[in-house]
């Protein structure tokens, strides 16, 4: 979110003098709705130091082309392909998995073995969400690069684990899908920064690596296909034997070709030039190397802002910034919370009611994704509808969030928070009805509004987070929510002994359990956020024409 935008206090700040001076009557007014700052006040410089992050202008072009590249091609190799279970799990079942452990007889092997299965994604999910907060940390710390080797060493422990899961002496299925969940967050958050590579292009570049992520999920469908035409012989074991060429592969391009450092934000290359040359005294009592040292700085200072110029240029940073205005106005909502801590944001109504429903949302998304044959067999009562509809969900899902993602940007930059909130309790809704009647074009229309709700939602989400709370702290508390979020889906587990055991295998009261709650929690955020919206709204007018009042107009 914060890497493709520019404040107009940026703006200005690069703009020549003389348009500068033209501008500095409306930079205050402007700034009190735009106080934008891409880095947070509790930045560490010495971690920024030690990284030595560049401007994108001192990379030639078509190198920084090539890294964009080729990190959205490993990232459609590696970022969420544990989200292709559904593909992979009729492989994993048909190869005998955790039948050795679904002997005792206290529920039948094909349960047995469906919720073992289906712990093994529901830990993968947890872990990835949750993964984000020390992904962070260490990007922050070390740099893209360390970032994203550490990716590739969890990607290879995941396939040898799931290549030799019968040879090891814990549950190497169970294991295995763990690191390869977490070798995607550690390979797809470290490439957020070569959006500062094309500022100009940032959202453009943000939306291919969104598009990879939600594209990886297909390599297990693929791989599929190919274990079925096969004839079964290209089994799991050898499957995840080959798969160890992409962390390799990744690897040689993260040491030969991609930046060790992140590339610098507009923000920190604006800060840069403008923090004071220190003052050392009279220039007469200023020896040759100090006056030289002053000379160069100004120098690199010149370059610096010749770079930004050639990046994103100064008309098109006012465009962006009217039209971040804009968007901010739209909002209704825009920064609620930013003049509060972390502590404070986390307390109030905002924050908790966003959670409760990215709670359900995410735990309704991750168990759909991880049940959805034995759901639609136990609807139609035949094998062989599941079967269909779990290899349209199968091709649906990647292809989904790829088509949904232009249409997401104009939704949120053209609409209210509360629209947009609207919008996802609506959709929430429809799907969870359509998830329960037993017609197989309801199940088609279920799956497709699916794919399409699923970014939908979780790009909401953060779009929400950035508004309400800034990002000052968004780390922190969109961290959280989805660290929270993602602990919950444990609960998935409970929701599939409820469906297998409590009810006979029937998966509509556990659907209607999540529904209805779902709906309470969205009413109540709506209409939260709407009533605040409305107060706001209200207490601007009241503001500007209380300014205009005061302000003498002379005839």
């Amino acid at each position: 979110m914060s890497l493709n935008r520019v404040s107009s206090l940026e703006t200005f700040s690069i703009l020549p003098n003389d348009q500068r001076s033209r501008r500095s009557s409306d930079a205050s007014a402007r700034s009190r709705k735009l106080s934008f700052n891409p880095l947070p006040q509790s930045w560490d410089p010495p971690a920024l130091e030690q990284i030595h992050a560049v401007g994108a202008f001192e990379v030639p072009k078509w190198k920084r082309m090539l890294q964009v590249t080729a990190t959205v091609f490993y990232c459609l190799f590696s970022a969420g392909i544990v989200f292709g279970y559904a593909a992979i799990k009729p492989v994993l079942k048909d190869e005998g998995a955790y039948r050795d452990v679904c002997q005792d007889g206290s529920v039948s092997e094909d349960t047995c073995v469906e919720i073992h299965l289906n712990l093994m994604f529901t830990v993968a999910a947890v872990a990835t969400n949750v993964a984000a907060l020390p992904v962070g940390a260490i990007l922050d710390r070390y740099g893209p690069r360390v970032c994203g080797m550490l990716g590739c060493v969890f990607l290879a422990i995941g396939a040898l684990l799931m290549s030799f899961e019968n040879k090891v002496p814990f549950d190497g299925l169970l294991f295995g899908y763990l690191f390869l969940a977490l070798g995607g967050p550690f390979t797809y958050i470290s490439s957020f920064q070569l959006s500062n590579a094309f500022p100009r292009n940032s959202g453009f570049i943000l939306a291919l690596l969104t598009g990879a992520f939600d594209a990886s999920s297909a390599l297990f469908l693929i791989y599929r296909i190919v274990y079925e035409k096969s004839g079964r012989a290209f089994g799991h074991r050898r499957f995840f034997l080959a798969y160890l060429v992409v962390p390799v592969v990744i690897i040689v391009i993260q040491l030969t070709l991609l930046p060790a450092q992140s590339y610098k934000t507009v923000g920190e290359l604006v800060e840069e030039i403008e923090e004071p040359i220190p003052d050392d005294g009279p220039y007469d009592q200023i020896d040759e190397h100090t006056a030289l040292l002053h000379e160069e700085e100004r120098q690199h200072r010149e370059e610096v802002v010749s770079g930004i110029q050639d990046l994103l240029g100064s008309a098109k940073a006012d465009k962006q910034a009217k039209r971040e205005e804009r968007k901010n106005e739209i909002s209704g909502v825009w920064g609620v919370m930013h003049t509060h801590t972390s502590m404070e944001q986390i307390k109030s109504p905002w924050f908790i009611l966003i959670c409760m429903f990215t709670v359900i949302q995410m735990t309704r998304i991750n168990y759909f994704v991880a049940t959805i044959r034995p759901q639609y067999e136990a609807i139609f009562g035949s094998v062989d509808k599941a079967i269909k509809l779990n290899n349209f969900f199968d091709v649906a899902l990647p292809l989904g969030g790829i088509l949904s993602i232009p249409f997401i940007g104009l939704v949120l930059d053209r609409t209210s928070t509360v629209t947009v909130l609207t919008a996802l309790v609506a959709c929430a809704t429809t799907i969870g009805f359509f998830g329960v009647i037993p017609k197989m074009w309801s199940a088609y229309a279920n799956i497709c509004l699916f794919v399409l709700y699923r970014p939908f939602y979780y790009t909401a989400v953060s779009d929400y987070s950035a508004k309400v709370f800034g990002f000052r702290t968004f780390g922190k508390v969109y961290g959280t929510i989805i660290c929270l979020s993602g602990l919950f889906n444990f609960s998935q587990s409970g929701l599939d002994y409820l469906f297998h055991e409590t009810f006979g295998g029937n998966p509509v009261p556990v659907n209607l359990m999540l529904l209805s709650t779902g709906l309470a929690i969205g009413i109540a955020l709506v209409t939260f956020v709407a009533v605040k919206s409305r107060h706001i709204k209200r207490k601007m007018l009241e503001e500007e024409a209380q300014t205009a009042f005061s302000t003498p107009h002379w005839g």
